[in-house]
């Protein structure tokens, strides 16, 4: 009389029948499923000793339940992302949840290098320059009206030039006659000295200091021979061709002041008229 060979959980004989052993004995296969199967997270169906079988996460799946649920792409040798326990392929995980780049459009993958500015992404070979079309990259920039410049080029676009040299202020500076100037640029025409925060005037739109438009175009002081300039509020008195000072306007020979006063010309000489009808 033959041994017995009968399954562990069913006590059916297994002669004549497929059976797994394990270390409690031998199984049909029908009960060897139904004691040690996994039941697959997506069908909730057993996974069948002879299924190919898939696990994440304490999760278990069928080969053909592994899959995006979005797409519907088997997993089984794709990379994938799991997100809030939905499985999902990198496409439809860079689709739902990555940034579109503002300047191709196209999508800026997970671990790629990117910039971000204002609410917007753009990948760091996108971002450029609206001037120079150069990758702005950590380089500093200024944006305009939805444009952004490197510095260099928002100077050259944007930024005033100075009136004598026509290079770009990017800080400081001084207005004359309307146009900005480096302060280093407004110089007196005569001697080159510096006339920002200086007072000086202009001739034919050329600035000139004080000293050098007195004695370049100011008439001279018929008494002292200085210039007459009527800069600073100074006073002068013109008769003829002539010109004093008013400190300067006085009798030759007494020296009163004749500012407001008559006076009569002797020559090169004006007099009060006391000394003039003195005689000589």
């Amino acid at each position: 009389m033959s041994e017995a060979f009968d399954c562990a959980k069913c006590s059916e004989s297994l002669y004549g029948r497929k059976y797994i052993q394990t270390d409690d004995g031998p199984y049909c296969v029908p009960c060897y499923d139904n004691t040690f199967a996994n039941t697959c997270a997506e069908c909730q169906q057993l996974i069948g000793h002879d299924s190919r079988e898939l696990f994440y996460e304490d999760r278990h799946f069928h080969e053909g339940c592994f899959r995006c649920c979005r797409c519907q792409r088997s997993l089984a040798d794709e990379p994938f992302t799991c997100q809030d326990s939905e499985l999902l392929c990198n496409d439809c995980y860079c689709s739902a949840f990555s940034s579109q780049c503002s300047a191709c459009g196209e999508t800026v993958m997970p671990g790629s290098r990117k910039l971000e500015y204002g609410g917007q992404t753009w990948h760091e070979h996108c971002f450029l320059c609206s001037g120079c079309e150069q990758p702005l990259g950590s380089r500093s920039f200024v944006p305009d009206k939805g444009a952004h410049y490197c510095v260099p080029c928002y100077e050259n676009k944007f930024a005033p030039r100075c009136a004598r040299c026509s290079k770009t202020l990017t800080q400081g500076g001084v207005t004359y006659r309307d146009q900005p100037w480096h302060r280093e640029c407004l110089v007196c025409t005569g001697c080159q000295t510096p006339l920002a925060g200086q007072q000086f005037t202009s001739r034919d739109d050329d600035p000139y200091c004080v000293d050098c438009f007195g004695e370049l175009f100011a008439p001279k002081c018929s008494s002292c021979k200085r210039p007459i300039t009527g800069l600073g509020g100074g006073k002068y008195v013109s008769f003829e061709d002539r010109h004093w000072h008013h400190s300067c306007f006085s009798c030759a020979r007494c020296s009163t002041s004749l500012v407001g006063q008559g006076f009569v010309p002797d020559g090169d000489q004006v007099l009060c008229q006391g000394c003039s009808q003195a005689g000589p």
